[in-house]
């Protein structure tokens, strides 16, 4: 089967030393080798002016196209960064604080939708299986739908699907479903993002709800629970290399302390980073104990720096960082160490094999992969982790919590220290090999395979 992937981002980033390489990220990863051995075409956003609008991959013998759709100035400000990250982002995160219900941002939104389905149609043979990727796209399948009604669509949504009561104050909640159950098959991460949206079109549109599936213009659309991965492979391998070990037993020697708990996200409002913070903050006054034998290492990669809620949450989290190392540290010891920046996968694994404990506190979040990452790079690291992510539905033999009880999250970082080895051992055995059940190369296989198994006609 030639498959047509069409997601914001295209799988390739251009490199000064080896040209165009495969990027660095869960769906590049799992979808480019499937995509070369399949045949087909990859439909992106233009990123980059400099970049082809066509590129045959790979160059010496291609199998596979990118396109890349160009976008105006003001195309990317209200569709990219205004609809996507002003009004779909926090309302699926429940950050309704950050919403911006803009008429221009839905306008661009509609435009570029409509030109990522007219590329799909045009790229369409019978036959084609077509692939659509998260919430920038959500009108793509009706419109592919209108002009292809035979063809076989489906819909990966990599984010959290918000609860009814809390979807429904989009302006546009019933058109941007109408959108998606253009699909034959939608997936999710969990179990209760798929409740969400079955709720979602019951309650809104007034379909019929059968099980897993929904009744809609005389057609099935599957919802089905598909919990994505990582290349476990890869990190493992990547966290058993003389270099990593070398620099992460360096990395414990210069933190001068007994533990080492890390923290690894985009620094975004989601994230959790400043709830984190004052939380270690309030665990170092209330055990002083610990006071020069805990380190805490945060790291923060920069994210949508044009916005200005992410420029406040940068303020805020450097102050936070500055007030606690400033009242606690002492001698050669400081109890917050933070970096602004991005890492490779590569120098990840050394925080992550180093740590004795990951904070992984979203205050919510779609999946995680950070988790999984630290499970598989880790040796046996205790996971502390935020009950408000799709990973934890999975990962129940972390220390799970509640990231908005501050007492909550004390008490888990006093928990994860003081674990005795054989429950931290036997914990880390369980968490690991879920994980690499949850492999990527896993996650794309079984939904190309759910994919396949069309459903019928009403």
């Amino acid at each position: 089967m030639r498959l047509i992937i069409a997601a914001n981002r295209a799988p390739l980033r251009h490199t000064e030393d080896e040209g165009w390489v495969p990027a660095i990220g869960g769906l590049a990863t799992a979808l480019l080798p499937v995509l070369q051995e399949q045949g087909g075409v990859w439909i992106a956003m233009q990123e980059d002016a400099k970049a082809p609008t066509r590129q045959p991959y790979p160059p010496e013998a291609p199998d596979m196209e990118i396109q890349r759709i160009p976008l105006s100035a003001q195309e990317r400000t209200h569709y990219y960064l205004g609809m996507s990250n002003r009004v779909l982002w926090p309302i699926c995160h429940y950050m309704l604080q950050h919403l911006e219900l803009e008429r221009a941002y839905m306008e661009a939104y509609r435009a570029v939708n409509r030109r990522f389905a007219e590329a799909i149609v045009r790229a369409y043979r019978p036959g084609d299986f077509i692939w659509v990727h998260d919430y920038h796209l959500m009108l793509v399948p009706h419109l592919v739908r209108q002009a292809v009604p035979d063809a076989n669509i489906s819909f990966f949504w990599h984010i959290p699907w918000p609860a009814m009561e809390v979807y429904r104050i989009l302006p546009w909640s019933r058109e941007l479903l109408q959108g998606m159950l253009g699909c034959d098959l939608i997936g999710f991460h969990v179990e209760e993002y798929v409740e969400n949206f079955l709720e979602s079109a019951r309650y809104l549109l007034g379909a019929e709800i059968e099980d897993n599936r929904v009744i809609w213009e005389g057609r099935e659309v599957r919802v089905e629970a598909h919990p994505i991965g990582i290349d476990v492979a890869r990190f493992e391998q990547l966290s058993e290399q003389e270099d990593v070990r070398r620099e992460a037993e360096r990395l414990r020697e210069e933190m001068h302390a007994e533990w080492l708990l890390i923290g690894i996200d985009r620094l975004d409002y989601t994230k959790g980073i400043l709830s984190r913070l004052q939380a270690f903050e309030q665990f170092l006054k209330e055990y002083p104990a610990y006071h020069g034998r805990v380190t805490f290492y945060q790291v923060a990669t920069p994210s949508r720096t044009q916005l200005e809620s992410y420029q406040q949450l940068k303020r805020e989290v450097d102050e936070a960082v500055g007030r606690i190392n400033g009242f606690f540290a002492r001698n050669s010891w400081v109890p917050v160490h933070y970096r602004y920046r991005t890492y490779t996968q590569e120098e990840l694994c050394v925080f992550y094999r180093a740590a004795d404990v990951a904070l992984i506190t979203p205050l919510r979040d779609g999946m995680n992969l950070v988790t999984q990452e630290f499970i598989a790079a880790s040796r046996s690291g205790v996971l502390v982790l935020s009950e408000l992510t799709g990973a934890a539905h999975l990962l129940r033999e972390a220390v799970l919590v509640n990231p908005y009880d501050r007492d909550g999250m004390v008490q888990a970082i006093q928990t994860a220290l003081e674990m005795p080895v054989e429950e931290r051992i036997e914990r880390f055995r369980c968490l690991k090999r879920t994980v690499r059940e949850l492999d990527v190369h896993h996650w794309a296989r079984r939904f190309l395979e759910a994919m396949q198994q069309r459903p019928s006609e009403v």
